[in-house]
């Protein structure tokens, strides 16, 4: 699928165009890890779990039960998780999550990773070390609350901090440790040009995790 001239067309449009190649390419990661986010958990409302909205329009997770002999067959749609309703793809949520990736994500990893370069060109352990310290200690903290803030703002919340304040500290451990070695790998091995769509890829599995642990409070019960 992706031979030796597609590579290299690839490789020759990220040397022309590096700002447009790098996060066109990063956004496009990032909202997809939103479309996986949402397949892997309506894979498992489709066999573990029913959503409703309740009276105030938040939704309720109810576990389906085993079907009894004497089930009416009118309700079997609470036993059989074929016969519930099938979680869509809220592609709203994606266009959110595309919007902060690009209008921020992005474009600060970009100028971010290239200020970086500037500022302690080549490889070296000493080198390497100092610029992933740098990345952990000012770009991740950053990326992780514009993410939470920034999409509870889109989404119109009352309080856009509230996911923040919940969250914010269990994503950045857990971040510290996962691009910690993604930033080491990009660094010593990826060439500066094609930095930020690395970052893109690996954000693509972090995105996923984000994403899903985000939604983890609206979909737990009560």
């Amino acid at each position: 699928m992706f031979g030796p001239a597609v590579m290299n067309r690839a490789w020759i449009m990220f040397k022309s165009h590096p700002y447009i190649s790098n996060v066109v390419g990063y956004t496009a990661l990032f909202a997809t890890a939103d479309l996986i986010q949402q397949s892997m958990m309506g894979e498992t409302l489709e066999t573990g779990t029913m959503h409703k909205q309740d009276g105030v329009g938040q939704n309720t997770s109810i576990k389906r039960l085993p079907v009894p002999e004497d089930a009416d067959t009118q309700n079997m749609n609470l036993y059989n998780p074929k016969v519930s309703q099938r979680h869509g793809i809220d592609w709203t949520q994606t266009a959110r999550v595309a919007l902060v990736g690009f209008c921020f994500h992005a474009n600060l990893n970009y100028h971010w990773l290239r200020a970086l370069e500037k500022m302690f060109p080549g490889g070296g352990t000493k080198k390497i070390l100092i610029k992933v310290g740098l990345d952990q200690l000012i770009a991740a903290p950053t990326t992780i609350s514009a993410f939470y803030i920034g999409l509870s703002t889109l989404e119109g919340a009352e309080d856009p901090l509230e996911d923040w304040r919940d969250k914010f500290w269990t994503s950045y451990k857990t971040g510290v440790v996962y691009w910690s070695t993604m930033q080491a790998v990009n660094f010593s091995l990826v060439p500066p040009v094609a930095r930020t769509v690395y970052v893109g890829g690996a954000a693509l599995i972090w995105t996923v995790f984000l994403c899903h642990f985000r939604q983890q409070k609206s979909n737990s019960l009560s």
